[in-house]
């Protein structure tokens, strides 16, 4: 069975870099896109082409404001994001909105997610 890497992709501020963070201190090959800033369609697969999972974060632009207070674009840069983030959106594995949980919530739901594919690949 091959070992999952991770590829997370979102909007600025929705967790990505804090969820790489977490996932590799479980153990898990995980690394933050910034393709909210590309034209690059699959910027994502390019990055690392060893990927076989691809996260997409996603926040309101209220909780990206309270996470990110010294941002001084408007919504409109925010759905900007989210439309460079299209295709990745539509190809993620797992799509996961972070406004209402907590890093530790978001970690143990791609975990447990992770946990699904390995079951998968096993059969």
């Amino acid at each position: 069975m091959r070992e999952p890497v991770v590829a997370i992709v979102g909007v600025c501020a929705s967790g990505k870099t804090t969820l790489a963070a977490g996932l590799n201190e479980a153990g898990v090959k995980a690394y933050s896109v910034p393709q909210e800033h590309s034209y690059v369609r699959r910027l994502w697969r390019h990055t690392r082409p060893d990927a076989n999972i691809l996260v997409m974060l996603d926040a309101r632009w209220e909780t990206t404001r309270r996470r990110r207070p010294e941002i001084t674009y408007g919504p409109e840069r925010l759905e900007e994001q989210r439309n460079r983030l299209r295709y990745a959106r539509e190809e993620c594995d797992l799509y996961l909105p972070t406004d209402d949980l907590t890093i530790e919530e978001v970690r143990a739901r791609v975990l447990q997610f992770i946990e699904a594919w390995k079951e998968k690949e096993r059969a």
